[in-house]
């Protein structure tokens, strides 16, 4: 028996630069967040499809918290935008520690939290780009 190939690589990233260089391809996310908080009639979803929609949504999540964090730190400590984010951050990283399951309930939860991380990055995207205009 010979050893086959391996097709996977391992990534070493300490700083994390990689996630500063995957663009966020916001709109077909938000259509996807959209999508699974509007579902109603969940009969014929297949557990399968939950849970790679939960994956995709898990794994957006964790891309746009980086974004946070990145524009956070960029604000001084004592400001409130950047407490705010904080707390947004903090709730993100709990819920992202919880493993993602096949279920409508978790599809539903990661689609709230990245609404939700959306919605805090787009209020520091803002207060970045105030001070810049203005000087």
């Amino acid at each position: 028996m010979t050893d086959a190939p391996s097709t996977r690589t391992v990534l070493y990233d300490p700083d994390g630069t990689i996630e500063t260089q995957i663009p966020l391809d916001r709109e077909p996310h938000l259509s996807l967040v959209k999508a699974v908080l509007a579902w109603t009639d969940t009969g014929e979803l297949r557990e399968s499809d939950l849970a790679q929609i939960a994956l995709q949504l898990t794994g957006h999540a964790r891309l746009v918290a980086a974004e946070v964090r990145r524009r956070a730190v960029e604000l001084p400590e004592d400001s409130k935008r950047r407490a705010l984010a904080d707390v947004v951050l903090a709730e993100a990283d709990r819920r992202l520690s919880m493993p993602a399951q096949g279920t409508v309930a978790c599809c539903q939860n990661r689609a709230r939290l990245v609404r939700a991380l959306y919605e805090r990055l787009a209020r520091l995207e803002t207060t970045v780009a105030e001070p810049a205009a203005a000087g």
